[in-house]
C-alpha cells in the first residue's frame, strides 16, 4: 500500500510509547523525577534507563541530573521536539486507522 503514514520507530516501541505518552501529560516545561516515572510506568530502573537513552539520543527527552541537598536526583522532561514527534505519531496512527476503514468482517 502506498500513501500510508510512516510511524516513528523511536516512539513506536511499546515501552518508549508509554514513556512519551506519560511525559506528554505534563505541561510543557514541567518534569518528573525518575523514580516517579519508573513507578508510574511499572518499569525497572534499568529498562527505563535504556529507553530514556534512546529517546534522549533522538532529542525527544531531556535528562536533568541535579542534587536535592546531598542527594542526587534525576528529572525527565519531554522536549519540544519530543512533543512534536508524539503529535505527529498520534496523527499518523489516526490516519492509519482511518485508512483501515470501519467495515465489518462478514466471514463470521
Amino acid at each position: 500500500m502506498t500513501g500510508l503514514p510512516q510511524l516513528d520507530p523511536v516512539i513506536h516501541a511499546q515501552a518508549r510509547l508509554k514513556v512519551v505518552a506519560t511525559l506528554n501529560t505534563l505541561r510543557e516545561g514541567d518534569r518528573i523525577a525518575f523514580p516517579g516515572l519508573r513507578d508510574l510506568l511499572g518499569m525497572t530502573a534499568g529498562n527505563l534507563s535504556v529507553h530514556l537513552t534512546k529517546l534522549e539520543d533522538a532529542g525527544y527527552v531531556e535528562i536533568i541530573k541535579t542534587h536535592k541537598g546531598r542527594t542526587p536526583i534525576t528529572y525527565v522532561a519531554l522536549t519540544h521536539r519530543g512533543r512534536s514527534a508524539f503529535h505527529d505519531y498520534t496523527a499518523a496512527i489516526r490516519q492509519l486507522l482511518e485508512s483501515a476503514g470501519t467495515g465489518t468482517n462478514d466471514d463470521n
